[in-house]
């Protein structure tokens, strides 16, 4: 009797895990749907055939990245040169893992998931969430939000190039996106810090480049981030060994 309470009580809390995580997600599938679908229209009408749009978001999965890709696979780019550009834009993924690795699944093939599933999106969630219910909705949440991606890059595919003559400009659907959820995260933790590097990171990489402008922001940040680490690190130090 014990253990199938046990059971019936499990099965209760992981369906409690998965509606809680399919109302986290609504929030991205808000952004998600009108730059999935602006992603799957500028893939047809840069030549891409359905079945690898649909593919590049269930394997690469990656925002920005499927966006650079479109005028490099329209250009006949070498596959090498299309990777280490996919690499440089979503560096900044390694960092977003590292504050949520000890939130990850338990289980090997959930855990590989969350990993390759983790966007700027995804992140923004996890990291306003209660630690308590990271563990527990990561997977979730994931899982959903690729879904979200997915659909609206298939409706997007069978909508056509009719939207991108009617609506220009669709690719605008993700920077919009990006900033929602900048303001949602701020509004949820108030840190300033994010912000100031972010704004001063631009400036900087826009005095000397607009080609690399991304990369060498992302750069800036990684140093400003790293320098203030190890600022902060002796005075944190300092003040332990005054108490």
């Amino acid at each position: 009797m014990n253990t199938q309470t046990n059971e019936i009580n499990q099965h209760q809390v992981q369906r409690y895990e998965w509606v809680e995580g399919f109302k986290k997600s609504l929030p991205v599938a808000m952004g998600y749907l009108p730059a999935g679908i602006a992603f799957g229209v500028l893939a047809q009408v840069a030549g891409v055939p359905v079945w690898a749009t649909i593919m590049l978001s269930i394997v690469l999965y990656a925002g920005a990245a499927q966006y650079a890709c479109l005028p490099m696979l329209s250009a006949g780019l070498p596959i090498g040169n299309i990777a280490t550009n996919i690499a440089a834009i979503n560096l900044r993924h390694v960092f977003y893992g590292m504050p949520l690795l000890k939130y990850l699944p338990k289980n090997k093939i959930a855990k590989t998931y969350c990993l390759f599933a983790l966007t700027d999106e995804t992140f923004s969630v996890m990291t306003s969430l209660p630690n308590e219910s990271r563990q527990a909705l990561i997977l979730p949440v994931s899982l959903f939000n690729q879904s979200w991606w997915v659909l609206a890059s298939a409706i997007g595919v069978f909508i056509g190039s009719a939207l991108s003559d009617l609506v220009p400009h669709l690719d605008f659907a993700l920077v919009c996106l990006f900033a929602i959820l900048a303001y949602e995260q701020f509004q949820s933790i108030k840190r300033y810090f994010p912000i100031g590097i972010a704004v001063i990171a631009l400036i900087i990489a826009s005095l000397f480049t607009s080609t690399w402008l991304l990369l060498m922001a992302i750069t800036i940040c990684m140093v400003l981030i790293l320098a203030r680490g190890f600022w902060t690190k002796p005075i944190t130090a300092g003040d332990s060994n005054e108490q």
